[in-house]
């Protein structure tokens, strides 16, 4: 169980390290989200975010080896996934790029939940 424990968490930390280039700067998050933040304050905040997630796709990643850890990765990486699709279905109309990461948080969602579960039983 605590292989499939540690997969999850893998999984999850990588979907949470995808936007990681976004800090490079607006040609990468063009390429990631479609959008190109043209005010300076925006792209500040949407490369501040690409490391936010960094972070924590990295401390996921780190969870899947430290077990001390995986209930607080689990945690806030439910915290991310489940809020941005939270936001994106309550939004609504947002684009195919969106509904690419809408996607893939629905992956990271289902890896935590079962890990979170497995954590329960152990």
């Amino acid at each position: 169980m605590a292989l499939v424990i540690s997969a999850c968490l893998i999984v999850a930390g990588i979907i949470h390290l995808l936007p990681l280039p976004g800090v490079l700067g607006a040609d990468w998050l063009n390429r990631l989200y479609g959008v190109a933040p043209g005010d300076p304050d925006m792209l500040i905040m949407m490369r501040h975010r690409a490391l936010l997630f960094g972070v924590l796709g990295a401390v996921m990643i780190g969870a899947a080896f430290r077990p001390e850890w995986q209930g607080l990765a689990v945690a806030a990486g439910l915290v991310s996934a489940a809020g941005f699709l939270a936001l994106a279905w309550q939004t609504g109309g947002y684009s195919p790029s969106i509904g690419r990461v809408v996607a893939a948080d629905l992956l990271a969602v289902a890896a935590l939940c079962a890990a979170a579960v497995m954590l329960a039983w152990c």
